[in-house]
């Protein structure tokens, strides 16, 4: 060994000494934020968390007070298929929402909440019952894209700008997708989807619990687009919307039913929450359309 090899190798380990040193002091240091930093110790919470129980089938109950009474006592979510693409969601606190409030089919009571998109008359109404506290339209008066976050007790609602045909051509942000956290379980309707979604649409959406998809297959994305679609998504479960007929219902159930669970509710009326929600994607069918 020559006479400048030990010199050189303990300049090495003493350079090797200190980054270990100052890789120390560093976790150190962080450490001490977590501790002493308000806020920090603590991340918050992801918006829409996805938890997926190994246990418990879906819960079903009849749509009278008591089951309102077992929704608030157990943190349930309540969701009614009223017809068309309309449910009725009711959250612990007692929040209700109405999606694609229209003319044509209205809920037992005046909800809270009603989202909207402009597909058809049967999405929108411009004649709101009294009494409603919000009115959420996937659209904008003025042109451009919709923006709604709204929190109200224990619902957190959003919407997602998609496009919409307009005769030959496309209308860009010219409607919604809404998201509803409500006690912590992420739901999606879909409104009048016209289009695949993006990276984009899916980063906005964040990651779903149940999502309300429209499955006629025609007037909105065909069969095939919409289980890319949900695939995309990939949320625990679908309750199918927005089909005219046996039929078309089944064509969709078929195709779907090739990778996810198929079950049928007796009752319009599901409970719902995280620690209830199916450990493999499954359809749920709830009666009416």
């Amino acid at each position: 060994m020559d006479a400048f090899a030990c010199p050189r190798l303990a300049l090495s380990i003493y350079a090797a000494v200190q980054n270990l040193r100052r890789a120390a002091l560093a976790a150190l240091a962080a450490l001490a934020a977590l501790v002493l930093v308000p806020g920090l110790a603590a991340a918050q919470p992801e918006k829409c968390p996805r938890m997926v129980a190994d246990r418990a089938p879906i819960r079903l109950a009849a749509l009278d007070g008591g089951g309102l009474r077992l929704a608030a006592a157990a943190g349930l979510v309540r969701l009614t298929f009223l017809g068309h693409a309309s449910f009725l969601i009711e959250s612990p606190a007692g929040v209700t929402i109405v999606t694609d409030y229209n003319d044509y089919i209205r809920p037992p009571l005046v909800p809270r909440v009603v989202t909207m998109n402009r597909a058809h008359d049967t999405h929108f109404t411009d004649m709101p019952e009294a009494g409603i506290e919000y009115v959420l339209r996937g659209w904008s008066p003025d042109g451009g894209p919709a923006h709604h976050e709204l929190t109200l007790d224990d619902v957190w609602i959003r919407n997602v700008p998609t496009n919409i045909r307009r005769g030959a051509g496309t209308e860009y942000d010219g409607n919604s997708m809404f998201v509803f956290e409500v006690a912590g379980l992420c739901i999606a309707h879909l409104g009048h989807l016209h289009h695949l979604l993006t990276p984009a649409h899916l980063e906005a959406l964040g990651r779903i619990d149940v999502v309300l998809a429209p499955v006629d297959g025609s007037y909105t994305l065909d069969i095939e687009g919409m289980v890319e679609t949900l695939k995309a998504i990939n949320a625990p479960l679908v309750v199918p919307m927005h089909y005219f007929s046996a039929w078309g219902l089944e064509r969709f159930l078929s195709r779907l039913g090739r990778e996810w669970q198929v079950e049928r509710s007796a009752e319009a009326g599901v409970m719902l929450s995280r620690e209830t929600l199916p450990k493999a994607p499954t359809v749920l069918v709830l009666p009416g359309r």
